[in-house]
């Protein structure tokens, strides 16, 4: 095996700047993973051509493979950089970024939609009341089946399902759990390997469950007996 690792990064100055690609060449070490890789070339920015570059940017958060912030596309696969071992890839190790989320620069993207997503199902436990508990910000597209999953996981915990009917208002109407297409891409995408449709079926049972349970209560507020059965 080889002592070097080839890396090759597509790299972008910002929205509306050109893509171009670097290489670079650093040395193998053992259980390296793509973040280390990448600090490497950070460290020493020099392309394989000797040229003297600028460090790619790339955002990296728990290095755990917990929170996401390092997902990027590796060999052509959407996967999170810290879970990514160098000997278990093919060479050249081709870097980009993520294609369904705008860009920042080389590697890094604005993932603000999705935590918008998450905020209008307020996928959290509500504890202390010390930070703003009003509704989300209004969602006009789908709103993805990162969200949708996390209502599954908050609703199905004890604590959690104090606030199930709350969360399972966030999926319904425009952009809620009923626009899914569902053509399973996000199950192929999913870098954790999460069964997504799995959450969106459980879930869209759950909206709908939910909304017979709203028609009941308003019929009893409005005095009436309900639906002969």
């Amino acid at each position: 095996m080889p002592d070097k690792v080839i890396v090759r990064i597509e790299r972008s100055d910002g929205p509306g700047h050109p893509s171009r690609w670097e290489e670079f060449q650093v040395d193998r070490r053992p259980n390296a993973n793509v973040i280390s890789v990448l600090m490497q070339i950070q460290r020493n920015p020099v392309t394989t051509d000797g040229k003297t570059t600028t460090p790619p940017a790339w955002d990296a958060a728990c290095l755990e493979e917990v929170c996401g912030s390092c997902t990027m596309i590796i060999n052509g696969k959407v996967r999170q950089a810290c879970s990514a071992l160098i000997d278990k890839l093919s060479e050249p190790v081709t870097l980009q970024p993520m294609k369904k989320f705008p860009l920042v620069r080389d590697l890094t993207v604005d993932r603000l939609k999705m935590f918008d997503a998450l905020k209008r199902v307020r996928a959290w436990i509500p504890i202390d009341g010390t930070y703003d508990l009003g509704p989300g910000p209004p969602g006009t597209a789908f709103l993805g089946a990162a969200a949708i999953s996390q209502v599954r996981l908050f609703n199905s915990h004890p604590t959690g399902a104090m606030n199930a009917s709350e969360r399972l208002h966030g999926l319904m109407g425009e952009g809620g759990v009923a626009d899914c297409g569902k053509a399973a891409n996000c199950v192929d995408a999913c870098p954790k390997g999460i069964p997504l449709t799995s959450s969106i079926a459980d879930m869209a049972r759950e909206t709908t469950k939910q909304a017979l349970k709203d028609w009941f209560l308003r019929d009893e507020r409005k005095g009436g007996a309900g639906p002969a059965g």
